[in-house]
């Protein structure tokens, strides 16, 4: 497996802009991948003015921000990941999607490129198998924010081989994160402890135990949790909470992964917490 240089992100959104800043700030030449040029642009904006606060906060000179940012290249052409030695796909958490795209990335890599994702439930067994190279498949679940948190799930697949675990393993540390070894299931730990925890404080809601503030308050001052249960929810997205309550139900077929029926309906009407101005709380 030959030495990674060149990355490619696939998704420009939360996740993929974050992953592509802490590549080029490890100094990894990055091709930032999206479907639309307001896509990439609001990305590319997003890793510009977070390179910006790190410069504010003397954590970066200007100078590393300016040759950073000159590391990422965009492109919205699938086939300029061609001349990478990894890629990290970072889309939306819906299995359709993502087999799409590994089927597209098995077409477009040359063998030996290991393909990652940054899922944070679906089974990296099932990614692997939509490509011929289930052995170079991984997943590489960065935590939000990508740039200050230091956690990478490192999730081996059935098929994933010793050489693609050690190398994304060795990646992490370079990127100053803290890889952790986890086994392919539905959630794997961070989101089949975190997310039922969220789901069942938005029950609470619903069946009127206590208002969205005094759910948070609980855990805030009683659990010392830096921010409230629907607090975070609202921050993740409460569609990508719903995507993957679904996916946890699906793929561990226990009712006590049921989605709330109040986080359904707060989807449907477009109250996707922070992101769209409106979920548990209502936003600037």
């Amino acid at each position: 497996m030959s030495e990674v240089k060149r990355v490619g992100v696939l998704g420009a959104g939360t996740m993929g802009n974050g992953i592509a800043h802490v590549f080029a700030r490890s100094g990894f030449d990055v091709r930032l991948c999206e479907v639309e040029q307001r896509f990439l642009d609001r990305g590319t904006e997003t890793i510009r003015k977070n390179l910006g606060r790190e410069v504010s906060k003397g954590k970066l000179s200007q100078q590393d921000a300016d040759a950073a940012l000159a590391r990422i290249a965009g492109t919205l052409d699938r086939g300029a990941l061609a001349d990478c030695d990894l890629i990290v796909e970072a889309a939306t958490e819906r299995l359709e999607v993502k087999r799409q795209i590994f089927e597209d990335l098995d077409r477009i890599a040359p063998a030996g490129v290991i393909l990652a994702s940054n899922t944070s439930s679906i089974s990296i067994t099932k990614l692997a198998a939509f490509t011929g190279r289930p052995e170079q498949v991984i997943g590489m679940h960065f935590f939000n924010p990508v740039p200050v948190m230091k956690l990478v799930e490192v999730i081996r697949g059935l098929a994933t081989s010793q050489a693609t675990f050690d190398t994304v393993k060795a990646l992490s540390e370079k990127l100053g994160k803290t890889p952790v070894e986890v086994n392919d299931a539905a959630g794997f730990v961070s989101n089949r402890v975190l997310m039922p925890l969220l789901n069942e404080a938005m029950y609470a809601v619903m069946e009127g135990v206590a208002t969205p503030e005094a759910v948070d308050q609980v855990f805030q001052l009683g659990m010392a949790h830096p921010m409230g249960p629907l607090t975070l929810a609202d921050f993740i997205g409460l569609d990508v909470c719903l995507d993957i309550m679904r996916v946890l139900l699906e793929g561990l077929g226990d009712p006590k992964y049921r989605p709330c029926p109040l986080l359904i309906r707060m989807v449907d009407a477009g109250w996707m917490g922070r992101k769209s101005g409106r979920g548990f709380f209502r936003y600037e």
